[in-house]
C-alpha cells in the first residue's frame, strides 16, 4: 500500500535540487536578458517599425492572419488567439500548410503576421508569392533584417539578437518568449487604441472561470420576494422571522419611501443579545447604511467588497432602493469565488 507521507527531498537529493534550482536562475536570466534587449529596441529603431505594424492591421478590412512553422509556429497559434480574444478577427495559418490548400483561408482585406526567427524557411516562399499577387500586405517578425522574408514584407519587426537559455545556444527558449512578447505587444496595442473593454471582454469569454469574473451582480443575484426586507419599526421578532426565512443571515430595513437605510445581520444579534432583544425595534439594532452594490457591479468588484467587508451578504439597490441581494455562495455556484 503506497504511503500518504509527502515526498520530501533528503540531504543525498540537495545537490541535484541545487544544481536544477541554479539551471533554472540562468534560464531566466537569459530570457530576462533577451526581454530587456526588446524593449531597448523598442525605445529605438523597432519603434517605427512596430508603430506602421500596429496601423496596418487595426485599418486592415478583413483579419490578422498569423503564421509560422516550428516553435515559431507554435508561438504564431497563441499569439493570434491572443489577438483574438482581445477584439482583432485573427487565426493561425500553418506556412506549410499553405501551400497545400490553406492559401484560399487568405483574402486580399487580410494581413499576414509571418513569425519566423531566421526569416528564411523554405515553406515561406509560396505564402509570400501569394501576398505579392494579391496585394497582401505582410509584416515579418524576424531577427534579421536582411532576411528573405524581412526583404519581401510591407514591415519588418526585426528582434535585437539574444542567447538562448540552451547551454548550446541551439534550442529556441530565449527567442520564442521575445517572439510572443512582441506578438502581445501588438495585441494589447491594438486593444488599447481601440478602447476594448471589461464589457467587450466578457462577449468573447463567456465561459470558465474568466467568463465568470466578467459576470454582473445582475446575474447572479436574487431578486423580488427572495429579498430579506422589514420596514422601520418592526419588532425584532418579526425581523428574526424574516432572516431566518430566507436564509441570508441579514434584513434589510426600509423607511416609508422604500429606501434602504440600514440592515440587521448576525453579528448586530450577537452585539444586542439581552432580553429585550426580541421586543426591540429593528432601528435600535440594524447598522446604519450599510454597504450596497448596484446591479451592473461587475461580480468580481463584488467579491472583492465581500472579502475586503468580511460580511457574506450585499443588498442590491437601486436609485437608494433595495432591489436585490446576492450572497457568497451565489459567487461559489456562479464560479467567480
Amino acid at each position: 500500500m503506497p504511503s500518504s507521507k509527502p515526498l520530501i527531498a533528503d540531504s543525498t537529493d540537495s545537490a541535484a535540487a541545487t544544481t536544477a534550482v541554479q539551471s533554472a536562475l540562468r534560464t531566466l536570466d537569459a530570457e530576462a536578458g533577451g526581454i530587456a534587449a526588446l524593449v531597448a529596441a523598442l525605445r529605438a529603431d523597432l519603434g517605427a517599425a512596430f508603430t506602421a505594424a500596429a496601423d496596418l492591421i487595426r485599418n486592415a478590412k478583413g483579419r490578422l492572419i498569423v503564421t509560422g512553422l516550428g516553435k515559431s509556429g507554435h508561438i504564431g497559434r497563441k499569439v493570434a488567439a491572443t489577438f483574438a480574444s482581445t477584439g482583432t478577427p485573427a487565426f493561425f495559418v500553418h506556412a506549410a500548410e499553405a501551400s497545400h490548400g490553406d492559401l484560399g483561408m487568405i483574402t486580399a482585406d487580410d494581413v499576414i503576421l509571418a513569425l519566423s526567427w531566421s526569416g528564411e524557411q523554405a515553406e515561406m516562399k509560396n505564402l509570400i508569392t501569394y501576398a505579392k499577387r494579391f496585394r497582401i500586405p505582410v509584416i515579418a517578425m524576424t531577427a534579421d533584417r536582411d532576411s528573405t522574408l524581412s526583404q519581401a514584407s510591407d514591415v519588418a519587426l526585426t528582434l535585437p539578437r539574444a542567447r538562448e537559455a540552451c547551454p548550446h545556444n541551439l534550442a529556441p527558449t530565449t527567442s520564442s518568449l521575445m517572439l510572443l512578447a512582441l506578438g502581445d505587444c501588438l495585441a494589447i496595442a491594438l486593444l488599447e487604441g481601440r478602447g476594448f473593454t471589461s464589457v467587450d471582454f466578457s462577449v468573447l469569454h463567456p465561459g470558465g472561470k474568466l467568463g465568470a469574473m466578467l459576470k454582473y451582480i445582475r446575474d447572479v443575484m436574487h431578486s423580488d420576494e427572495a429579498v430579506p426586507l422589514r420596514p422601520l419599526g418592526t419588532p425584532m421578532s418579526d425581523a428574526l422571522v424574516e432572516m431566518t426565512s430566507k436564509g441570508f443571515g441579514c434584513v434589510g430595513i426600509v423607511d416609508p419611501r422604500g429606501l434602504l437605510v440600514g440592515i440587521v445581520t448576525d453579528g448586530d444579534l450577537r452585539r444586542h443579545m439581552g432580553p429585550d432583544l426580541m421586543s426591540a425595534l429593528v432601528e435600535n439594532v440594524m447598522t446604519k447604511a450599510p454597504k450596497t452594490v448596484a446591479r451592473e457591479t461587475l461580480a468580481s468588484e463584488a467579491l472583492e467588497m465581500l472579502n475586503s467587508s468580511k460580511v457574506t451578504a450585499l443588498l442590491v439597490t437601486d436609485a437608494g432602493k433595495p432591489v436585490g441581494i446576492v450572497h457568497f455562495h451565489d459567487f461559489l455556484r456562479a464560479g467567480v469565488a
